[in-house]
């Protein structure tokens, strides 16, 4: 929701309180915005690795939130929702802050050397995170089958980082350890996901979800702001792919595919319809060589397989 973007990822829509549809049928129209949704969500990954080649890390940020944070504030004048509480104030800040624009940093960051399907495949394990923040700060049950999952997915992520540290060593570029940090970096992003799932999951009893994203799109991009004078500086002088990779991911992942979401969520449960993001990583991994030529190794793959195949297993024990 992803990159993923502005979005919740898997099972996260349940957790942050958005109610099951009442119905359940898949009908055409139904599968038809599943189908966009998850191949938008899947190409901002590629979109990200696009425009670093014409922005810098948080110059690109700023220039995606910028244009998304537009429609957001025009949202929020039209509708004219209610102000949040002393004590919801802070909850409004951390979405802003932590999933806008330390996410944004984090990951952008992350995929200077993490190609896009790895990262989305990193990213994907937010489910995981989150009933962890959710088994300590809120009591809920995680158990045995649930550690299982979470280790699986976290050998998933090491295998990655290390067969792309093996693969820049290969190639005498003397930075190994780069690439590995650039994994961990994006799974800081996927940590700022799940806490602010956590942290607004209260808001929802009160406020409805779009005045949120648009209200956390909105601090976000301000957060961003100081660094967009030199992206404006770095746009004169991008190549038009790179500007179009930041005006996409700007309109698309941040805005369409999350309005898309919450159509689907209207006409599925939840928990359902989530399940439908677990083929975001492998589409961002096809993306990824379609748009950008990125191949992906044998082991990377195989690291990506587990850190999905965790999720799920968490997921089907819990």
């Amino acid at each position: 929701m992803s990159s993923t973007p502005l979005a919740p990822t898997c099972d996260s829509a349940a957790a942050i309180g958005m109610s099951p549809a009442k119905g359940s049928r898949l009908d055409g129209g139904t599968l038809a915005i599943v189908v966009v949704t998850v191949i938008i969500w899947a190409s901002a990954f590629a979109a990200i690795r696009a425009g670093l080649k014409a922005f810098g890390p948080l110059e690109l940020g700023a220039a995606r939130f910028s244009i998304a944070a537009v429609p957001a504030g025009l949202y929020l004048l039209m509708t004219r929702p209610a102000l949040p509480r002393l004590n919801e104030v802070w909850r409004f800040a951390a979405g802003g802050l932590l999933f806008v624009a330390l996410y944004t940093a984090l990951l952008n960051l992350g995929e200077r050397t993490v190609p896009a399907g790895a990262a989305a495949f990193i990213i994907n394990i937010n489910p995981i995170i989150t009933a962890v923040l959710a088994s300590f700060l809120l009591g809920e049950r995680f158990g045995r089958w649930g550690w299982i999952g979470t280790a699986g997915s976290f050998s998933g992520i090491g295998l990655i980082a290390l067969t792309e540290t093996m693969g820049n060593e290969a190639v005498g570029s003397g930075a190994g350890l780069q690439l590995g940090w650039g994994a961990l970096l994006v799974l800081g992003a996927a940590l700022c996901n799940s806490i602010t799932t956590v942290v607004q999951k209260p808001l929802f009893a009160r406020h409805k979800a779009l005045t949120v994203s648009a209200s956390n799109m909105v601090i976000g991009a301000l957060a961003l702001s100081p660094w967009l004078p030199g992206a404006y500086a770095q746009a004169q002088t991008a190549p038009l792919p790179g500007l179009m990779a930041s005006l996409y991911l700007g309109v698309m992942p941040s805005l369409v595919a999350y309005a898309t979401w919450t159509i689907v969520l209207s006409r599925m449960p939840a928990a359902r319809a989530s399940n439908f993001l677990y083929c975001a990583p492998p589409l961002a991994m096809l993306l990824g060589y379609l748009w950008l030529g990125e191949v992906p190794t044998v082991m990377g793959v195989i690291g990506g397989l587990m850190a999905l195949g965790g999720v799920a297993i968490v997921n089907l024990k819990r």
